[in-house]
């Protein structure tokens, strides 16, 4: 954090779950791990299952990816855990019905909606941001709206205390970067590759640079995603950063094998370890 930047975003909304997640890491001296998965995948009693799995494991906040029938920012892993979503009926109208129920039974895990625009703008932008407050999404990361188009739904969301989180790519010049710092909320997501999502076998040489750059014009949570996929891994870039995102890894293994306890636990612990 920079404390000679002035925090503009405290004004405009209370502060949510997202908020009061990154107040106490800081206050612990710890960096948060952050966990995606595929809403609905295999059905949204298993991803209600998890969250409350995830809560108990020591996940910061939950990413839930709300499936799309043309996921253009996913790699395979992904794609086709959005396609076992779809062929499972979910909606969004059903992953919201799902937050809304994992809050009615004490979960408060914080929880951030994924999401391609489309299918706010079918839903209706301001009937989205009042449903997706009431049921207890804190964020909101529609993957392809630019900040430079997105008036309406960002007013929308600010109104109800729902913060919208935009993505900073590795390619992205001083001067958007700058403009993109101005509109989030939350955290700044920062993908740490080019391309699509999908696991890797290294991370990017270029996250702690990037991360200093976006520091300089943020006090906002900086979390780093895309490719990582091992508690070693996980390690390295929380140390770096102040969250770390695990995704596509996370996925194969509710594929392979739904219950994934014992894979994240490693994970926590790595990042947990940094200070």
């Amino acid at each position: 954090m920079n404390p000679n930047l002035p925090n503009i975003h405290s004004s405009k909304f209370f502060m949510n779950r997202i908020d009061l997640k990154f107040t106490a890491l800081r206050g612990l001296r710890q960096k948060g791990f952050i966990v995606y998965i595929s809403a609905g995948d295999p059905c949204l009693k298993a991803t209600a299952k998890l969250a409350r799995e995830f809560e108990r494991a020591g996940v910061d906040v939950l990413e839930l990816g709300v499936p799309f029938s043309d996921p253009l920012a996913d790699g395979v892993v992904n794609q086709l855990a959005a396609e076992r979503a779809l062929r499972s009926g979910t909606t969004l109208a059903g992953v919201i019905k799902m937050v809304a129920g994992l809050r009615r039974t004490g979960c408060d895990i914080p929880v951030v909606f994924y999401i391609y625009f489309n299918l706010i703008h079918q839903y209706g932008i301001q009937r989205f941001a009042t449903a997706a407050a009431a049921a207890g999404v804190d964020g909101v990361l529609a993957l392809d709206l630019p900040p430079e188009e997105s008036g309406n739904y960002e007013t929308a969301l600010r109104a109800v205390g729902v913060h919208p989180i935009y993505l900073i790519a590795p390619t992205t010049p001083d001067q958007r970067i700058a403009a993109i710092c101005r509109h989030a909320g939350g955290f700044i997501y920062y993908v740490s590759r080019e391309g699509v999502t999908g696991m890797q076998t290294t991370i990017s040489t270029s996250i702690a640079p990037m991360v200093a750059k976006i520091r300089k014009h943020t006090d906002l949570p900086i979390a780093v995603g895309f490719g990582i996929s091992t508690p070693a891994q996980a390690r390295a870039v929380a140390l770096q950063a102040d969250a770390c995102i695990v995704g596509s890894a996370i996925v194969n293994q509710i594929a392979k094998h739904g219950n994934v306890a014992a894979f994240v636990a490693p994970l926590v612990k790595a990042v947990k370890s940094c200070r």
